[in-house]
């Protein structure tokens, strides 16, 4: 069971839960699934362009799709970008789809970005620090994040990425005093395996930076964070010995 520190708290801090290990673990599992259907859910709707479950073409820019969905809270938009990429494979894409070379593309004052636990092989607690010369959206923003990569059984690669509840993650990570802590929510990767060895990438994202923002200004934000998977692909390029795309057409 969680323990609460009432450590006579400054009036509108944040009440923080210490919790073992194990605790965490089983409770970032039982998060993570319903994150790691929602990504599956985005990746295969509205292929055609005319579904009915909330997505909205936005664009069609340099062969990335986008998308927006009004959250279930109403106050902000999900996006999803989609890329075919030909001649990749999954296993090539996934060495980039990650919490921390996405946020390094976000915004270039990402003064921190370290994991704080490693809770099984493939799930990690992340914090994400952005400094005072970042754009209004990440200026002085922190993120404490889960991060859970799973294989599904056709070979479909996920990576699911979400922020802890705030006093778990005060717990782990007291906020700094100059920081203000954002959330992101069920957010992530999907890579899809295609018979010729190509992959169809789907990254949604959909983010609360917290404090006084324009609704307007976050969502037209968000819009460009989808736009990444392009710069994550020429990162890979960059880092690896991974052949160029070629359009046999």
């Amino acid at each position: 069971m969680p323990t609460v520190n009432s450590s006579s708290p400054a009036p509108c801090s944040t009440r923080s839960w210490s919790i073992s290990d194990d605790s965490l673990r089983r409770y970032v599992f039982f998060a993570s699934e319903s994150c790691i259907q929602e990504l599956l859910s985005a990746s295969d709707s509205n292929r055609a362009g005319n579904g009915n479950d909330g997505w909205k073409v936005l664009a069609f820019e340099e062969g990335v799709e986008i998308s927006k969905r009004r959250s279930g809270s109403g106050s902000f938009h999900a996006f999803r970008s989609r890329w075919l990429l030909k001649s990749v494979s999954t296993e090539q894409f996934i060495t980039v789809a990650n919490a921390i070379d996405a946020a390094k593309q976000w915004d270039s004052d990402l003064v921190e970005a370290r994991y704080i636990k490693d809770l099984d092989e493939n799930l990690s607690i992340i914090r994400l620090r952005f400094g005072e010369s970042a754009k209004p959206v990440f200026r002085n923003r922190e993120f404490i994040v889960y991060e859970r990569r799973e294989t599904m059984d056709d070979g479909t690669l996920v990576v699911a990425v979400a922020s802890l509840p705030k006093e778990i993650a005060a717990g782990l990570q007291p906020k700094q005093n100059n920081s203000i802590r954002g959330l992101l929510l069920q957010s992530g990767w999907v890579v899809e395996k295609l018979d010729d060895d190509s992959c169809m990438v789907t990254y949604v994202v959909q983010m609360d930076p917290a404090g006084w923002l324009p609704k307007f200004f976050v969502n037209r934000f968000n819009t460009k964070l989808v736009m990444i998977i392009e710069d994550l692909w020429k990162q890979a390029q960059a880092c690896s010995a991974i052949p160029s795309i070629t359009d046999p057409s």
